[in-house]
């Protein structure tokens, strides 16, 4: 007898969006696990977090209707302390945090730095997510773009005026700005401005140890 596990293609879809939130927090639980043991490398493990978190913002916010992170990790009894405390409560990886704290004095300037940089960062995966998702019209790359700047902006003498991301973001939205709004990228410039976020994310997470 063949068991039906959904009626529709919405619950369907709900379900394989559930699989994919458990999936996430078993992989962050796991990688922060494997971070601390000393198992993976910074570097991989900042690259492995930040997708991660990026993908679990992107899908709690399409699950906001349905169930709330807590609720569901009672109600599939996950026991991830790790994963929950990076994906809910910090938002950036350990090594971003560890960054912030040793290069700032006060507790209080830690903890706008680490949120500063938080934002930042998700703004830039925010951004480059959208253009490989072919969302090229410019009413939708523009105010991506935007949050990018004004993230970048907030950061203050972290990032000074002629740093590589600013000028390259501030470049784009000039192009933008001649353009209609329901204008769309070409195909060669939006591969130019994967490569460019890209590069300008790269360059971000480079200023983060020395400057700050």
């Amino acid at each position: 007898m063949e068991v039906k596990l959904w009626n529709d293609k919405r619950e369907r879809e709900l379900l394989e969006s559930y699989a994919d939130l458990y999936a996430i927090i078993k992989a962050t639980e796991k990688l922060e696990r494997a971070y601390v043991r000393d198992l993976v490398s910074a570097v991989d493990y900042e690259a492995e977090c930040l997708k991660l978190i990026s993908q679990f913002n992107s899908l709690s916010s399409s699950l906001a209707g349905a169930v709330t992170v807590p609720r569901f990790v009672q109600a599939y009894r996950l026991d991830c302390p790790a994963a929950l405390n990076r994906l809910l409560q910090s938002g950036v990886p350990a090594t971003v945090e560890l960054r912030a704290a040793s290069n700032s004095s006060a507790p209080a300037a830690t903890a706008a730095s680490a949120a500063a940089i938080a934002h930042c960062v998700q703004t830039f995966i925010t951004a480059m997510d959208a253009v490989k998702l072919n969302m090229l019209a410019n009413d939708q790359v523009r105010p991506l773009l935007q949050d990018v700047a004004t993230s970048m902006a907030r950061l203050g003498p972290l990032l000074p005026p002629d740093f590589e991301g600013k000028v390259k973001v501030n470049e784009w939205l000039g192009k933008l700005h001649k353009m209609g709004a329901a204008d769309e990228l070409t195909e060669q410039q939006a591969r130019q401005l994967n490569f460019d976020l890209d590069s300008a994310y790269s360059a971000f997470l480079a200023a983060l140890p020395a400057s700050m």
